[in-house]
């Protein structure tokens, strides 16, 4: 795996700080960083990280901003969720692609080319990050196929870069 270069990073002005802060509230359902925050957006190789007091919590990609999996466990986000099965853990935090039949519950209002964040069952934890192949209700009902795209995931290059 190669090792995620960020450059070009700069300080969010207040007019951007507010627009991406409610594009991505509006999506999971919670407040996200504010005003009192500092926030940073930084250049990688396939993405923008957004730094929120100095921690990625959140990435555009494809002109779409979200949470990254860390992001969302310092926010507990209540929409763009997709629950799967804990059989299908093991596959999720490996990077892979999330398919119906692996899923048991999501978001009625995702559509495709959404982002989405995957949970697993018992722990409602997030695992994953993600843009939505189907309809939430074509998720829901295991229809068989992939069903999500994986573009971030617990143990990924970006989650490793937290820790260092």
């Amino acid at each position: 795996m190669s090792e995620l270069r960020v450059r070009k990073r700069k300080r969010l002005r207040e007019k951007e700080l507010r627009a991406l802060s409610e594009e991505i509230s509006s999506k999971v359902g919670v407040q996200v960083f504010t005003l009192e925050d500092t926030v940073d957006q930084a250049e990688s190789s396939d993405m923008y990280l957004v730094f929120v007091n100095g921690e990625i919590d959140a990435f555009i990609i494809q002109g779409q901003a979200f949470l990254t999996v860390r992001g969302l466990l310092k926010y507990p986000a209540t929409r763009s969720f997709v629950t799967v099965d804990m059989g299908a853990i093991r596959f999720v935090i490996n990077g892979a692609d999330i398919m119906g039949p692996g899923i048991v519950e999501a978001d009625e209002g995702i559509r495709p080319g959404d982002m989405v964040w995957i949970r697993d069952e018992r722990n409602r934890k997030p695992l994953a990050v993600g843009q939505a192949l189907v309809t939430g209700a074509e998720m829901a009902s295991k229809k068989p196929g992939k069903a999500i795209k994986s573009l971030l995931f617990v143990g990924d290059k970006l989650w490793k870069l937290e820790e260092d």
